[in-house]
C-alpha cells in the first residue's frame, strides 16, 4: 500500500515540477536531509513552489541554507547515518541559532525529546514525547483528513505510514493538528515543527507553504 502511494504520488509531483532555475523566493534556500527516506518527494514539492533546494548530504551544506527538512523514512537508519556523517552537532548548532527545521514522520521521531521505544537516540529539539509505529506496521498505513485553521478548507489529506504519534507535550509546544480521539499529529515549538504524516507524498502543498513562511519570517 505504501509503495503504491509513494510511486503514484511522486510521479504526479514530477509532472508539476517547474523548469530548472525557476525560483519564486529569491535568496531563500531550503535543505532536505538526503541520507535516506522520502527526501526526493520533499525536494520536488519545494521546487514546484519555486524554492531553491539543496539535498543535504554533508554537514558543510548546512551553512548555505535557511531552513532544513528531516524527511520520513526509517528513523533508526537515518539516526545512524546522522552519526556516521557527523551531522548531530551541526544540526543542533543551526537549530540553536534559530534555523527553522521540519521533521515529517521519521523526522518527527528524530527531533523529539524522548521516545517510548529506543533506539534511536533523538536530537531533543522539541519538547514532545513520541511513540514510534503508534498506528501499526506498514500494512496498517492509512489516510485521514486533517483539519487545521491555518490550512482552511478542504481538510488536508494526511498519509500515515508506520506513523508515530505525540504522547506528551510541554506547555510551550503548540499542537497544530490532531486526528481520531484527539491524538496530536503535528506540533510546533518556536523554530521547530513536526508532523507524523507525510505531506510530501501528496499533491497538496499547504504544509510546505507553511514551512516556507516560517523560513521567510526567520
Amino acid at each position: 500500500m505504501a509503495d503504491q502511494i509513494v510511486g503514484s504520488t511522486a510521479s504526479t509531483i514530477w509532472d508539476r515540477v517547474p523548469p530548472i532555475g525557476l525560483t519564486g523566493y529569491p535568496g531563500l534556500r531550503i535543505g532536505v536531509l538526503a541520507l535516506q527516506g522520502s527526501f526526493l518527494e520533499h525536494s520536488l514539492m519545494l521546487r514546484r513552489l519555486g524554492v531553491d533546494v539543496v539535498e543535504v548530504r554533508t554537514p558543510d551544506q548546512l551553512k548555505g541554507i535557511n531552513g532544513l527538512i528531516l524527511p520520513g523514512g526509517e528513523s533508526t537508519t537515518i539516526s545512524t547515518l546522522i552519526g556516521l556523517h557527523g551531522f548531530r552537532d551541526p544540526i543542533l548548532e543551526v537549530a540553536d541559532a534559530g534555523m527553522p527545521i521540519w521533521g515529517t514522520c521519521a523526522g518527527m521521531i528524530l527531533l523529539a525529546r524522548s521516545l517510548t521505544q529506543e533506539p534511536p537516540v533523538p536530537l531533543r529539539l522539541i519538547n514532545i514525547d513520541v511513540s514510534r509505529n503508534a498506528f501499526g506496521r506498514q500494512l496498517a498505513s492509512f489516510e485521514a483528513p486533517i483539519t487545521w485553521s491555518v490550512f482552511g478548507a478542504p481538510p488536508f489529506p494526511g498519509i500515515f505510514i508506520r506513523a508515530p504519534s505525540i504522547t506528551d507535550v510541554d506547555p510551550e509546544v503548540e499542537i497544530l493538528a490532531s486526528i481520531l480521539d484527539e491524538i496530536p499529529v503535528a506540533a510546533r515549538q518556536m523554530n521547530i515543527v513536526v508532523s507524523s504524516f507525510h505531506p510530501e507524498l501528496t499533491t497538496d502543498d499547504r504544509f510546505h507553504r507553511y514551512f516556507i513562511d516560517m523560513v521567510k519570517e526567520a
